[in-house]
């Protein structure tokens, strides 16, 4: 190769490399993007609902989002606080009553299939560690560490929020310094694939809207007839987390199943059973018919995507997963197979 081919290539590698270094910073600005699209959709709508222009549509946008999030915390913190407060209290005897269940259990299976408690060995260790208490020291790093990741995830957070508001003010202008970045004789395709982006994902947030917003109704609804504590915080939870496909549905079991097992461990069971209800209805019966409608990914696509996302980016990778795998979707289809692969198929069917 000649001295500029070999200048262009290394420019290549070092502005792969300057990429991947700032990968984190990267995932942020698409977390805001994906916030902005949320929020200039929501713009439009109430643009076109009143018919006013779109500062004042932004503005009208953002006061009601902002007295949705006040009522939120008024109405979920404070009970939500007290009864984590009175969880943590009891926690100790939750988990004791946890492990001796346990431990009954696995005796008892021990006796049916060897007639002796074969598991012997493994409750030693158990009651080695529970007696094995927790160096102070230890328990104040990892005290600093975990106000230290809140605070820099607070940071994190204001910036995303930050961002996503410019964006959502200008997003035509921002739009076209993207576009800027290619090359000049792809910049009108380029600006039409990013048109198709947008559409994808606002209508992907309008699926898992509509989605999340079931599962919370009917985990209310569950919760309140098993006569579990703290209704609403776990059904905003159960509608909060269930974004999150297959992790999230899991995480949101553990505080009602938590406060559940300290009435009565049956209790417990029915949330368990409940909880695996809903998330069955909302995996075969809501997803798949909202989603029908909206943006269409196979789950094992999902399941690929959120796997190889948490690897490369953390749990801020798990949490953007599926955003990632729209635009992705988007842009294999649009660039990869109409813009590439398609022409070269027909350049080759064309030849004698």
């Amino acid at each position: 190769m000649k001295f500029g081919q070999w200048l262009g290539l290394i420019a290549t590698a070092a502005a792969a490399l300057l990429l991947w270094n700032l990968r984190e910073v990267l995932l942020l600005l698409f977390a805001a993007i994906v916030l902005a699209m949320a929020l200039c959709t929501l713009v439009g709508v109430v643009q076109q609902r009143l018919g006013c222009r779109r500062p004042l549509a932004l503005v009208a946008s953002l006061l009601g989002l902002l007295t949705l999030l006040v009522v939120a915390i008024a109405a979920v913190v404070p009970p939500f606080v007290s009864q984590f407060q009175e969880l943590l209290q009891q926690v100790p005897a939750a988990l004791s009553l946890a492990t001796r269940m346990l431990r009954q259990g696995m005796d008892q299976s021990s006796q049916m299939l060897y007639g002796k408690e074969a598991l012997h060995w493994l409750q030693q260790s158990w009651q080695s560690q529970s007696s094995n208490g927790l160096d102070p020291a230890t328990g104040l790093l990892r005290l600093l560490g975990l106000a230290g990741n809140l605070g820099s995830g607070l940071v994190e957070l204001l910036f995303v929020i930050a961002v996503s508001v410019m964006i959502a003010i200008q997003p035509i202008a921002y739009r076209e310094v993207f576009v800027l970045l290619v090359p000049s004789f792809y910049r009108r395709r380029f600006r039409q694939v990013l048109l198709l982006c947008g559409d994808a994902l606002s209508s992907w947030m309008g699926g898992v809207l509509i989605s999340s917003l079931f599962v919370g109704v009917l985990a209310g609804i569950g919760l309140s007839v098993l006569g579990v504590k703290l209704v609403a915080a776990n059904a905003l939870l159960a509608g909060l987390l269930n974004i999150i496909p297959n992790v999230g549905p899991t995480l949101s079991t553990v505080f009602p199943l938590s406060v559940a097992l300290l009435d009565s461990p049956y209790k417990a069971l029915a949330v368990l059973a409940l909880y695996v209800v809903v998330q069955h209805l909302e995996s075969y019966l809501i997803t798949p018919s909202v989603m029908h409608h909206q943006v269409k990914l196979l789950p094992g696509l999902t399941l690929m995507a959120q796997f190889l996302f948490t690897v490369l980016f953390g749990p801020l990778g798990l949490l953007l997963a599926l955003p990632l795998a729209v635009c992705l979707q988007v842009v294999i289809r649009e660039v990869l197979i109409h813009d590439v692969l398609d022409p070269w198929k027909r350049l080759r069917t064309s030849e004698p």
